[in-house]
Formats: structure tokens, C-alpha cells, sequence
């Protein structure tokens, strides 16, 4: 089986400092991925990478079988749903919350002259009503709250059916209420058997999804436990990565964790 990542022997590098890497990593298809770690631990530098959007210093990155830097990342990128914070900026003001996610069928970031089929209409609307703001269709995107704005985007990284879907902090900032009902819509992506690899960055455990596989655990861009989630969401493995007694706790197939005094 050909995974649909793998980063092997990878370090990115910037001004002489290395801040990710050595990196070896798989993730192979179904498997549902949650990467965790302090501030600065690389986690955003590695979704760089498995987006595309950066190359690494040395070492090679394979996304959906092909290499970065011998394959052309313009026909690469469509098949990667990506959702963060940093696409939040780059819509038009008056972008219409449908447009919003049509458009990723074009990889496109606005609508303008291009026609969409009917199909297209219909998968838009049915990926608004999964996530639950299928009503804030013909509302403007910049007028919606936080937790709408991450459903909108969320459904856009869908649109396109990709082959692995990348979920920046998609719970961060969101009350009790919005970030369970958010949860319960992953676990419900995570059973089906159609939906993609997917990785998610979290700072909290307690932001963890049922359904999730494998965790990725990162200290200083550096690999502190990988595989599945059971044996790296340990309190060993935490009080390693965060420098502190961590007590870690799970119910229900949901994690929490507390410091030790």
C-alpha cells in the first residue's frame, strides 16, 4: 500500500536554525491523525509541508505518491483539503458562505468568471448542511462567528473530495457547546468509510475526536512518541513533551489531561 504521506529523513531549516527534523513519518490511508505539542514544537511547519506550501531542507516528502519538488504542486493541491485560520483573510469581503466552498472545486479563492454545474451546487449545499450552517448559505463570510467561519471552511476543504484532508486547530476558540457539536460532526466523517486520511493540529487534548487513530507528539521539531493513539497519549509521554507532571485521564474515548503538583 502506497501511504498518502511519508516524510522520510526530513529537516527544515530557517536562518541556520533548525526547527523541524529529523522526521520519519507514515500515514496511511483511513487513518485518522491528531498532532499535539508545546508552542514552537513544529507543528505548523509540518502542515506546511504536507500542504505543500513549503519544501524541506533535506529529506524527501511524498504526498499521494508523489515528491515535492518533482511534481507540480498546482495539480497537486486540489487533492489536499486544507482548513485554517490563515485562509480566513484571503476571501473577498462580500464572499458569499456558498461561494465560499464552491470555489474550492476550482482551488480558487473567490468567485469570478468561472461556471459550476449543478453537481457542484448540490455537493456545496450538502457538505453546509453536514457541518451544520447548510441556513448560512447566502450569508456574507466575514459576518459570520468563529465557529461558522471553521464549519465554512471545514466544508470547503471537503468540496473537492480530497484524498487527505489537513485541520488546523479547527476547535480552538470555540465555547463548550460549538467545539462538542464540531466533535460529534468528525466522529460521524470518521466512520465513514469514504471519507480521507486526515490529520489534525490541536493544542488540547480534550479537543481530540473520538474517532481519531494515531497522534503525532512534537517537542522542538522533533518526534516525541508517533502511532497509535492509545500508546502516545500516555502521561509519560505528555510530562516528556511539556516539561511538566501530566496526569492524563480518558473517558469515553475522550482524553483530558491536568498538571501534577
Amino acid at each position: 500500500m502506497i501511504p498518502v504521506l511519508q516524510v522520510e529523513n526530513v529537516t527544515v531549516v530557517r536562518d541556520g536554525k533548525t526547527i523541524l527534523g529529523t522526521l520519519d513519518w507514515r500515514v496511511n490511508e483511513g487513518e485518522r491523525w491528531v498532532i499535539l505539542g508545546p508552542n514552537g514544537a513544529g507543528k505548523s511547519t509540518l502542515f506546511a509541508l504536507c500542504s505543500s506550501q513549503i519544501h524541506p531542507t533535506s529529506g524527501a516528502v511524498y504526498i499521494l505518491g508523489s515528491r515535492l519538488g518533482a511534481v507540480d504542486v498546482f495539480e497537486l493541491r486540489p487533492r489536499i483539503g486544507f482548513m485554517g485560520s490563515t485562509l480566513v483573510a484571503q476571501f473577498p469581503e462580500d464572499e458569499k458562505v456558498l461561494d465560499v466552498v464552491l470555489t474550492a472545486a476550482y482551488a480558487m479563492l473567490g468567485r469570478w468568471q468561472e461556471a459550476y454545474e449543478l453537481w457542484d451546487e448540490s455537493r456545496a449545499q450538502a457538505l453546509l448542511t453536514t457541518l451544520g450552517v447548510r441556513e448560512l448559505a447566502e450569508r456574507k463570510f466575514f459576518t459570520l462567528s468563529e465557529g461558522e467561519k471553521k464549519r465554512t471552511l471545514i466544508a470547503r476543504a471537503l468540496m473537492a473530495d480530497p484524498e487527505i484532508l489537513l485541520l488546523d486547530e479547527p476547535a480552538s476558540g470555540l465555547d463548550l457547546g460549538g467545539r462538542e457539536d464540531l466533535l460529534r460532526r468528525f466522529d460521524a466523517l470518521a466512520a465513514d468509510p469514504y471519507s480521507p486520511a486526515t490529520l489534525m493540529i490541536t493544542h488540547h487534548i480534550e479537543e481530540i475526536p473520538a474517532g481519531s487513530t494515531h497522534a503525532l507528539l512534537l517537542k522542538s521539531g522533533k518526534i516525541v512518541a508517533s502511532g497509535p493513539i492509545a500508546e502516545v497519549i500516555t502521561s509519560e509521554n505528555l510530562t516528556v513533551a511539556y516539561d511538566m507532571p501530566i496526569q492524563v485521564a480518558k473517558l469515553n474515548n475522550r482524553y483530558s489531561a491536568n498538571a501534577i503538583s
